[in-house]
């Protein structure tokens, strides 16, 4: 047995004991062999998941995003896709396209199905041929109307122990959860009246992982994945998979351990894949899923950056942003972190807490309300309520959609803070409407009554197309801007995820990201002014200018060049949200 396999074998007689974890290894060493018949890479013939290179990009979106009466939506997407972003995007992170109930997905009703009204598993397959894909695999919880609850209320045998009824006696008082509603869902089981663990919603009733069924169910769904074409695995709420009356129920060892077991599978059988995990949490808690040795996901969510680069904009300061990059540590992985400012969720700002004063949060909440947004709470250890996640379009949090600001101010503006995502090392992440330009999305919220809805508008592609052949709307200009700056960093090995990243001291105002590749080639200085003012720094040996002191320095995005003066130094204007990848050596 391969130390790998050994590792798995471990893992499982240390969640379920010798002989319940011996069991469960058989059945996921069946599911290993029979997956291992496919053609594709083994182990060993990839390194570290993807591999990711400054070509890479995701972008988030949902499969129904783009709208055409009479046609799939996935088709739709692939189409939409193709025409406006190209090469511009190289990973697909379609949102949970299966049978749902609720959160637009996240109630997953049939792991193995693709919605009717999306499409087909050929349309998935379809959208592969243009971009690598990233799948979710919900596996905190599932539709109260899933096949498998249905089962578990029918008394079904094999689902006897799907699902966690909640004894009263248990101690949940420090339960840790994103959400002020109640820990658990009444249900009636085989004509019984049970109180059963749901961390999220009514409609999303928790999996039992200390059931090892369970746990081979979730292999047999993550391997179907890969087989339908997923380069990337999204695994959703992982935090809080075990359950332990008079613990936390967050970030548990046990959890952990399943974690760098679905790593170990996808060593040994499907190499080439990358597992990332979703964890709204503090930036310490959030780390720690790389694992101590680097054995559990190989990319995970920079979630500090979203409320981090929003306080350095709305206060013209970028001092705690900066503060913060210079002491990031970075995994020995590839890939590392998946870097975004916007996503189909809330910005989350338990990340920020120990990073940014409270009086910060407070202002970005203030904020948010007044810009048309909302806020999210989710209850605390006090019995009270604490701000969870801001309910907004990234746009509109940095400008106030019914101010008098130009238009093309607020662009600048937002440009600015998306350059810094694509600057920062690791994979940067988009959102669809992010990439696209989208505002609130207010009639949302009346229409469904929760407050996430303001970001996550499905549009009609008629009305996408004609706003973005207008030159002057919000949306066209947006794209450009965006597509000018996925330009040159494709084309720029400097921006590679592997590349180092140096944090410049030059201004309050000025985020300076020096990126020099690991060859020690040409590094890029991406200089962002957060501020409405003109700024001018002044760059010397931080860019190692030739000793013919006229040698001009490229701004990789307009193409202007600047000159070093008679002291050597290179002197360049910002203006209000200014933006300048320049070209030149390391220091």
């Amino acid at each position: 047995m391969s130390e790998r396999l050994k590792k798995i074998e471990d893992i499982l007689r240390f969640l379920y004991g010798d002989s319940d974890g011996r069991a469960a290894w058989r059945r996921i060493e069946n599911l290993m062999d029979e997956f291992s018949g496919r053609e594709g890479p083994r182990a060993g013939e990839v390194a570290d998941g993807a591999g990711f290179t400054e070509k890479d990009v995701a972008l988030i979106t949902y499969a129904d995003q783009v709208q055409s009466p009479g046609e799939p939506p996935l088709r739709v997407l692939a189409d939409f896709l193709r025409e406006t972003v190209g090469d511009d995007v190289s990973i697909l992170h379609v949102l949970p396209f299966f049978p749902y109930s609720s959160d637009d997905g996240f109630s997953v009703m049939d792991y193995k199905e693709v919605n009717p009204e999306y499409g087909s598993w050929e349309d998935v397959k379809k959208l592969g041929e243009d971009f690598d894909l990233m799948f979710d695999l919900v596996i905190n919880h599932v539709s109260r109307e899933s096949k498998w609850f249905s089962q578990y209320q029918d008394g079904n045998p094999d689902f006897s122990s799907f699902f966690i009824d909640v004894d009263p006696s248990w101690d949940l008082s420090g339960v840790l959860r994103p959400r002020d509603n109640p820990l658990t869902t009444e249900a009636v089981v085989d004509g019984e009246e049970k109180e059963l663990w749901s961390t999220f919603t009514r409609d999303q009733i928790d999996l039992n992982y200390g059931n090892p069924d369970v746990l081979v169910k979730m292999i047999d769904i993550l391997l179907f994945y890969v087989a339908r074409g997923a380069k990337v695995i999204r695994l959703d709420a992982v935090a809080y998979l075990w359950k332990k009356p008079g613990t936390s129920c967050i970030h548990l060892e046990e959890t952990h351990r399943l974690v760098k077991l679905f790593r170990a599978v996808l060593d040994e059988v499907a190499p080439e894949v990358a597992l990332i995990t979703e964890t709204n949490v503090p930036h310490e808690h959030n780390v720690s899923y790389f694992g101590d040795e680097g054995d559990e996901a190989q990319l995970v969510y920079q979630f500090p950056l979203p409320p981090l680069v929003l306080d350095a904009f709305q206060t013209g300061n970028a001092s705690y942003l900066n503060a913060w990059a210079r002491e990031l540590d970075f995994p020995g992985t590839s890939g590392g972190f998946l870097n975004f400012l916007a996503s189909h969720d809330g910005i989350g700002l338990r990340p920020a807490e120990g990073v940014l004063p409270s009086s910060s949060i407070d202002r970005m909440v203030d904020l948010a309300v007044k810009h048309g947004g909302a806020v999210s709470y989710r209850a605390d250890r006090s019995g009270g309520k604490s701000p969870y996640e801001l309910n907004i379009s990234y746009f509109d949090a940095l400008s106030d959609p019914n101010g008098s600001e130009p238009l093309g101010l607020q662009v600048d503006r937002f440009i600015a803070s998306q350059a810094i995502n694509l600057a920062f090392k690791g994979l940067p992440g988009i959102y669809f409407h992010s990439l696209y330009g989208s505002r609130n999305w207010s009639e949302g919220v009346k229409r469904t009554g929760r407050k996430r809805s303001i970001n996550r508008e499905r549009l009609r592609l008629s009305r996408l197309e004609e706003e973005l052949s207008r030159e002057d709307s919000t949306r066209s200009r947006v794209l450009r801007r965006f597509k000018s700056l996925l330009e040159v960093r494709r084309n720029n090995r400097a921006f590679h995820p592997d590349s180092d990243q140096k944090v410049l001291d030059l201004s309050p105002e000025v985020v300076g990201i020096s990126r020099i590749p690991e060859d020690k080639g040409e590094a890029v200085l991406c200089l962002h002014n957060v501020s409405s003012e003109m700024v001018e720094v002044s760059l010397g040996r931080g860019l190692e200018v030739p000793e013919e002191k006229l040698t001009p320095v490229r701004d990789l995005l307009s193409g202007k060049e600047f000159r070093a003066g008679p002291d050597g130094t290179v002197k360049v204007g910002l203006p209000p949200y200014g933006v300048r990848w320049l070209k030149g050596k390391p220091a």
